[in-house]
């Protein structure tokens, strides 16, 4: 059996070394995980062209909202949140479903995150709309989201709505010193944001988590700044880590092994330092 992450760029992915490490764990001596450059165009003749040896596709960025497009059934939160980040294939299926939420839920969580306070989510693409279902699960309701543009922010906007929740959002991001009163005011933000894009911005104080989705290069300035100043950091490999664990089982129909893919992770962190 075969599966991969697709993406552009893809190939910082430690996805393979995760998915690898837990087949091994598992036992799933046939199995095999590979990465595939893939833009928006492409992924429609890709997953045509795919045989029934294939499992499953893990999906990054730019692909989590053209995937509902390829996928013949959509899960309830893959279909609330307007995006996707995995693709089911066995079976003959396309079953798209978001495993986003799961990892943000669980790298909060296991930052100390247990519900209530004030959150601030940093841009609007797929992951911000992940994040405001997390953010649901966990209980806080009080979310600010603060992007560049409110007239591109229409497929959030959509995908509160869709999930029962009302954040405010606003182009504070156009602002630094409005963006940095509203995170200084949050228990807990969650940065969707690519590669440079919060370098402008100050760091959350003591008392507050962040989650910094990005992972390499890690720290990011924001980040640094952020434990700096006394925040409790997450990095997106908790976040990364976790997502994969659900993957796993959704395309072996096994429990993924924590323990396994958390030390193949740390290996493959320390060969790129």
């Amino acid at each position: 059996m075969h599966a991969a992450v697709l993406g552009s760029p893809v190939a910082h992915s430690l996805s393979p070394a995760l998915h690898t490490a837990a087949y091994a764990a598992l036992g799933l001596d046939g199995w095999r995980y590979g990465r595939h450059e893939c833009d928006e165009a492409g992924l429609p003749g890709f997953v045509a062209g795919l045989g029934p040896e294939w499992a499953g596709l893990s999906l990054t960025m730019p692909l989590k909202r053209v995937a509902l497009e390829v996928a013949s059934e959509v899960s309830p939160l893959a279909a609330a949140t307007g995006a996707a980040n995995t693709l089911v294939l066995t079976g003959g299926r396309r079953f798209a479903d978001n495993t986003d939420v799961a990892g943000i839920v669980a790298a909060l969580r296991g930052a100390g995150v247990i519900g209530g306070g004030r959150a601030v989510v940093l841009g609007a693409g797929g992951t911000a709309q992940a994040a405001l279902a997390a953010l649901r699960d966990l209980g806080i309701g009080d979310v600010d989201v603060l992007v560049r543009s409110t007239a591109r922010a229409g497929e959030l906007r959509a995908a509160a709505d869709r999930l029962g929740v009302a954040p405010s959002v606003s182009d504070a991001l156009t602002d630094p010193d409005r963006a940095n009163t509203a995170i200084a005011r949050a228990d807990v933000v969650v940065s969707t944001l690519p590669k440079g894009a919060a370098d402008h911005l100050a760091g959350p104080g003591a008392g507050t988590v962040l989650l910094d989705v990005i992972y390499a290069p890690w720290p990011t300035p924001f980040a640094g700044a952020a434990h700096a100043a006394g925040a409790r950091v997450v990095s997106g490999l908790e976040m990364l880590l976790h997502q994969a664990v659900a993957q796993v089982e959704l395309m072996t129909g096994l429990p993924g092994p924590v323990a396994e893919m958390r030390a193949a992770l740390d290996a493959a962190v320390a060969a790129r330092a």
